[in-house]
């Protein structure tokens, strides 16, 4: 039997997408996997489908109730792969209880606010360009060498040169 991994999404959820079945390709022999949309467990709003109203929906309860309801999805413990606000959601879900054996976070810059280190394994992966990335004093008082991706913005995880090497640990 596969161990499962979890997938979560970035911001925008299932409808921009389309590159996520690159990973789901690199990584489905190995792995039974899970597909969630952020937006769906956060339950916010897309009729408004703008980065800023699902950014100011995140961040106003939206990446609690997505955490809290990961937690009720998945009960046993479980490897994810999650994007963007994807990996804050998984950072606290995993603080509140959920049993994570690795978290690959990608271009989760929002994790510069959090305090508290979870107890899993964390790969932590920003593009260098990425002027909301954690600082060095951020990564070094908690401990975590994120992976920088010379020359890239936030998106880079999107970008089909990458994937292969976001999915190497594996």
């Amino acid at each position: 039997m596969k161990p499962r991994l979890i997938i979560l999404s970035d911001l925008w959820g299932t409808e921009k997408s389309e590159w996520i079945g690159y990973y789901i390709q690199n990584l489905k022999s190995k792995y039974d996997i899970q597909y969630y949309d952020c937006c769906e467990l956060g339950k916010v709003d897309k009729t408004t489908y703008t980065e800023r109203s699902l950014h100011i929906q995140f961040v106003n309860g939206g990446i609690d109730t997505a955490a809290q309801q990961l937690l009720k999805l998945e009960d046993e413990a479980v490897d994810i792969l999650a994007f963007s606000i994807g990996g804050t959601i998984a950072w606290k879900a995993q603080i509140l209880g959920l049993k994570i054996r690795t978290l690959h976070a990608i271009s989760s810059t929002r994790l510069r606010y959090e305090t508290q280190h979870p107890s899993c394994k964390l790969y932590l992966y920003f593009g260098e360009k990425d002027t909301y990335s954690p600082t060095p004093n951020w990564c070094s008082k908690m401990k975590l060498e994120p992976k920088l991706f010379k020359n890239k913005a936030h998106m880079f995880y999107t970008e089909i040169e990458c994937i292969d090497e976001i999915c190497s640990p594996f």
